[in-house]
């Protein structure tokens, strides 16, 4: 046969006479994944090289150093509340006044005077720093609920600043007005606004002033100014102990509108009645809220 070998084998069986072709074995190629991505968002890698490091500026001997900017203070004190403490016997007489006037502008007496003779004539003779106005022309607000002057009131402790008839009141015979820094500041801006006209010479705008501490004090420091009347209360905010935060009171001069009034606090639900009947006869219609702590003393809170 044709396809026989010499070895007797058909075909291509002999695997002498028909040796199997021998071919070089294929390198395995290491597959490689594709790097991960940790969020869609990432940009794919590249070969790229580093970006080159910025070159430090050179410093030439003598030269000033130069200023770092200072980091803005982000307390925003616009709405840091004020208090304004009064005895619900005076609350029907400031509602026809339509605003709380500086004891300066008082033509009568309030009903019951919280300030001791002594205080008022103090506070007549201390000039606001940076003015020529006395502490008398301008309406006092504490910073805090749980003021000094308050606290001996709700106490009932001798306070050489208080009226005797302050000193005999209970505390659930007081309301607290409260507003904020933003609103008085807005306040007083439009009130300056509308009082100007084209034929006269533009008012000088009515500031707030802010102390730290009772504002007849000696020592006591303000600031009247809207810079310095900031600096005074972030520094009276970031006080660690809050001790001057009951001292400080901030000065609106001449009159307070009903209108910068958002808040009556009351201590119970009767006196809240009783205040909701004496603003049925005005025009001013803020929120009277019931807050309890606001008219207890501290020792109650321990």
């Amino acid at each position: 046969m044709d396809d026989e070998c010499i070895h007797g084998l058909e075909g291509k069986l002999c695997a002498l006479c028909y040796p199997k072709v021998v071919t070089e074995p294929l390198v395995p190629v290491k597959k490689t994944r594709a790097p991960k991505l940790s969020s869609l968002r990432d940009p794919l890698p590249t070969a790229a090289t580093p970006p080159a490091r910025a070159a430090r500026p050179v410093r030439v001997a003598g030269a000033p150093r130069p200023v770092r900017a200072e980091k803005a203070s982000t307390d925003n004190v616009d709405e840091q509340r004020v208090y304004h403490l009064t005895h619900i016997s005076n609350l029907a007489a400031i509602l026809r006044d339509g605003c709380l006037l500086a004891n300066a502008a008082l033509t009568t007496r309030p009903a019951v005077d919280i300030s001791a003779p002594a205080t008022r004539e103090s506070r007549r003779d201390v000039l606001v720093a940076g003015t020529e106005r006395s502490v008398a022309e301008y309406v006092p607000f504490f910073l805090s609920p749980n003021a000094t002057v308050w606290e001996s009131i709700r106490a009932e402790s001798t306070d050489p600043r208080l009226a005797l008839d302050a000193h005999g009141s209970e505390a659930f015979a007081f309301v607290m007005l409260v507003s904020t820094v933003k609103k008085i500041n807005d306040g007083l801006a439009a009130v300056t606004d509308a009082s100007t006209t084209d034929d006269e010479t533009p008012l000088v705008p009515s500031l707030v002033a802010v102390t730290n501490g009772d504002a007849a004090g000696s020592l006591t420091r303000f600031g009247a100014t809207p810079a310095t009347a900031e600096r005074m209360l972030q520094t009276l905010r970031a006080e660690a102990d809050g001790a001057m935060m009951l001292e400080a009171e901030l000065l609106v001069p001449d009159a307070v509108p009903m209108e910068l009034v958002t808040l009556i606090g009351v201590c119970n639900d009767n006196v809240r009645e009783t205040v909701r009947g004496i603003l049925k006869a005005s025009a001013f219609k803020p929120k009277v809220a019931v807050y309890p702590p606001w008219f207890h003393t501290s020792a109650d809170a321990e």
